[in-house]
């Protein structure tokens, strides 16, 4: 290998999109590591997840997974858009993730707006494309060319692993030279506690009906391995809006607590290469989404951005 200076490339890269879009899903993709949780339902991110993807022949990828960009409905929309738009003049290159559909909505339109006020190159991702016939690619290419200069368009489908080393490729060909900013085993920045708490999320988006988990936010109480066993034992409550929304969380017999604990102490084992002793409890509160000091308890901090 030649010397770092004329060699090895590092940088930051950001991917952006509507909600739902694939975010998520590309990055867990890409580094090949479940960090970023994911579902079918908008807003699933609502932290920057700094993930960590390292070649040693061609460099470091350090890669910023964004909260969706959308109409901000209450204090903690805000602050997830603000920390969507605020990472694209942090970055080195953009990628931009899109649904493959012909017609660009107001959404798409205001992405393309704040781009224009960039200066890192934006990569076009057409994500999906396993969903639509081939001849359809070329026209939504065509379609997204005149909305703004991008410096790549990649059709690829993140969920099936298709085209992303031509993404690798691109974002490579754009970084600019320069050292490892991580070691070379760093996969995250996010602390233990913080994914394990995502995850317990993930599990209860997946399990709850649509009005439920815009609502709900998870705490971590305690996190502690058991002395001499390779038990980690881990107490965590799931917050929620409403008194009627607590019922749905835990369920006619505690039936859908039980599903969700169930689920999430099955990934948090393998995250952990332990046994895990889960507890999960529910609590109101109300309005916690409008609430300065309980955004900030949960870890969505609007100075920190």
């Amino acid at each position: 290998m030649k010397s770092t200076e004329d060699s090895f490339k590092s940088g930051f890269v950001t991917i952006i999109g509507r909600p739902n879009a694939g975010k998520s899903t590309l990055m867990n993709q890409l580094i090949g590591q479940k960090i970023a949780i994911t579902s079918n339902k908008p807003q699933t991110t609502r932290n920057r997840i700094q993930t960590v993807y390292t070649d040693m022949e061609r460099g470091q990828i350090v890669f910023l997974d964004t909260p969706g960009i959308h109409q901000a409905k209450n204090k903690l929309g805000e602050y997830m858009v603000n920390v969507a738009e605020h990472t694209l003049t942090e970055v080195d290159v953009i990628l931009w993730l899109v649904e493959p559909s012909g017609f660009i909505g107001a959404g798409e339109r205001h992405i393309a707006e704040k781009l224009k006020h960039v200066k890192a190159p934006v990569i076009l991702i057409i994500n999906k494309i396993d969903t639509v016939e081939r001849g359809k690619v070329l026209e939504l290419i065509d379609t997204y060319r005149k909305v703004f200069d991008f410096a790549e368009i990649i059709p690829a489908c993140a969920l099936r692993g298709q085209n992303l080393d031509t993404v690798l490729d691109m974002i490579y060909k754009y970084l600019p030279y320069g050292p490892l900013f991580y070691d070379e085993d760093t996969v995250t920045d996010q602390p233990e506690r913080a994914i394990v708490a995502e995850i317990i999320r993930e599990k209860s988006l997946h399990a709850l009906e649509e009005e439920v988990p815009h609502g709900i936010a998870v705490e971590v109480d305690r996190m502690k391995p058991r002395r001499g066993q390779n038990i980690m034992d881990i107490e965590a409550t799931i917050i929620c809006e409403r008194d009627s929304h607590k019922g749905i969380v835990i369920g006619k017999g505690g039936a859908m607590l039980k599903k969700i604990g169930s689920n999430a102490r099955y990934e948090i084992e393998r995250l952990l290469e332990s046994k895990v002793n889960l507890k999960l409890w529910v609590k109101v509160r109300k309005d916690w989404r409008n609430s300065d000091s309980m955004l900030k308890n949960f870890g969505y901090n609007k100075d920190e951005i």
